[in-house]
């Protein structure tokens, strides 16, 4: 059997046998919910295929890698029913890792899915955690198209629901009421016309935001060039380079807490897509535990 043939649950398995759960530095919580779409479908195949692609990372340095700490991958959700039944799946499952000394990783699915991580968040921390959004879309509607847990809205809801600080990374497609919801409640931007004509400045995080950070990474916040799986490629995104220095810098200045990856929507024969996110994934991993070395 040709190894790429070989289906994975695990994150890293190949190389690093699973530990047990108890014993992990983290744990990865697999969503792969797809109920509504803008575009091209798809999500609900990105979870498998980023713990697929994991296995051909390479990985080497000091005994305190996430590798060596312990990646646990749990049973991936069933994600059927109305979406509140499949929101409170999620945050319940959130919940167990939270119970632990795991960070919890969640891999979507669309974007919707970040709003079980956000209820099991302000469950464990209340208002005491802040959020970096990486996204080309603001997702700050109050509904779309009558659905208001479309993934447009997710940010919306985890805002009104939970009154948390939200930082917009990388966004440059949003409509007019999504703009007046930002100025109106406060949202801090770091759009991507702006990082791309006066470059990153000297702090990322506002100075109100809380030192625990959940970073929340739709994929499309990634330039089309790296990122074209994905339902909605915005031109005009973000490089691997300037995404690491971000998370660099994001890193140096809060603890992060918790992570996702959405909306990646695989292509059949396209691999680098997959792989990129991924090596995201690990990469976040070392920022949540070794600081600025997730360069």
């Amino acid at each position: 059997m040709k190894l790429e043939k070989r289906k994975y649950r695990h994150f890293l398995e190949k190389d690093y046998p699973p530990p047990k759960a108890e014993s992990a530095a983290f744990q990865i919580v697999s969503a792969p919910y797809e109920d509504n779409i803008s575009y091209g479908a798809g999500t609900s195949k990105g979870p498998a295929a980023i713990i697929q692609a994991s296995q051909f990372l390479e990985i080497y340095g000091s005994k305190d890698e996430p590798a060596n700490l312990g990646i646990f991958t749990r049973p991936a959700l069933k994600c059927k029913g109305t979406p509140g039944k499949v929101l409170c799946e999620i945050s319940d499952e959130i919940g167990k890792v939270l119970e632990t000394s795991a960070t919890p990783v969640l891999l979507g699915g669309e974007h919707t899915v970040s709003y079980g991580m956000a209820k099991a968040l302000f469950a464990k921390y209340g208002k005491n955690f802040s959020i970096v959004h990486f996204d080309s879309h603001g997702d700050l509607r109050p509904h779309y198209y009558g659905n208001k847990f479309s993934h447009a809205c997710v940010m919306r809801r985890i805002h009104e629901d939970f009154s948390s600080k939200i930082i917009q990374i990388a966004t440059r497609s949003y409509c007019k009421e999504e703009a007046e919801y930002r100025k109106s409640n406060h949202i801090h931007a770091l759009d991507a016309d702006s990082i791309h004509e006066h470059g990153l400045p000297a702090k990322i995080l506002p100075a109100n935001f809380a030192k625990n950070i959940y970073v929340s990474f739709d994929v499309d916040a990634l330039d089309p060039s790296i990122m074209p799986s994905t339902g909605t490629p915005e031109p005009g995104g973000l490089l691997w380079n300037e995404t690491m220095r971000i998370l660099e810098k994001i890193s140096g200045e809060a603890r992060i807490i918790a992570f996702d990856i959405v909306e990646l929507a695989p292509i059949k024969g396209l691999h680098h897509p997959d792989y990129t996110a991924a090596k995201l994934a690990y990469k976040l991993m070392q920022c949540c535990k070794r600081g600025h070395s997730c360069s």
